[in-house]
């Protein structure tokens, strides 16, 4: 282990938007916000989560764009957290907050219509295990225990296997509906679909994984649907 991740994860300890609990707490006493997350924010704006956010660069953005709502980014690995956690840290951006968890865990940490909207941003693919998709049917189950009704979920990825089974597969099973979906979002500018907003903040914000891929040339795709 590297010294600097060391460092990274003493660091992680002292930041006030950076929650990290453990599998055996969660069992034991639950987690303390959950429900009360406007008491955290100092107020009652909607909710937005990035679930697998990396080094937050993501959640960051959007908490930049949007200072009346709140972004909470959730990730399993500390040492990526760091970055997101310590940039809002110092740049005082209250409407922040980073949780350390596995997203199977997610549920435990919010309560029912507390969250406001999802959005999923290049998610391992995991092309040998359906069952291990944030957007398969059973991660699907765990959201909507806590997203309000009608909350729009959101998928960019690189991979077009994991937006053709969410589009193709997940969706016409269940109880949603599909607002957008495209191949390839890059392909047409967004002023050119005035009608279709979430292609601005799509397109205007991009991820670390999201940039890279890029210029590797390769197209991203992305779905915005609700669950009904």
């Amino acid at each position: 282990m590297g010294h600097h991740k060391l460092e990274h994860f003493a660091e992680n300890l002292t930041f006030p938007n950076l929650f990290q609990v453990s599998y055996e707490m969660l069992k034991q006493e639950g987690f303390a916000l959950r429900g009360r997350w406007a008491e955290h924010f100092g107020n009652s704006n909607p909710i937005t989560l990035e679930l697998g956010c990396g080094k937050g660069d993501y959640t960051v953005a959007l908490a930049r764009i949007h200072p009346d709502r709140n972004y909470i980014g959730v990730d399993i690995k500390g040492a990526r957290l760091w970055r997101g956690a310590k940039t809002a840290h110092e740049d005082h951006m209250d409407n922040v907050a980073f949780i350390r968890t596995r997203i199977e865990l997610i549920e435990q940490f919010f309560a029912p219509e507390e969250v406001s909207e999802i959005w999923i941003t290049f998610p391992d693919p995991q092309p040998k295990r359906a069952n291990k998709r944030l957007t398969c049917e059973r991660f699907l189950g765990y959201y909507k225990h806590f997203l309000k009704p009608g909350s729009p979920i959101h998928l960019k990825t690189d991979s077009q296997e994991l937006h053709e089974y969410t589009r193709d597969e997940v969706i016409p099973e269940g109880h949603y509906t599909v607002e957008y979906a495209t191949n390839d979002l890059y392909a047409t500018p967004a002023e050119v679909h005035p009608d279709i907003p979430c292609l601005v903040e799509a397109q205007m914000t991009q991820t670390f994984y999201e940039r890279m891929f890029l210029a590797e040339g390769k197209p991203i795709t992305y779905i915005k649907f609700r669950i009904n």
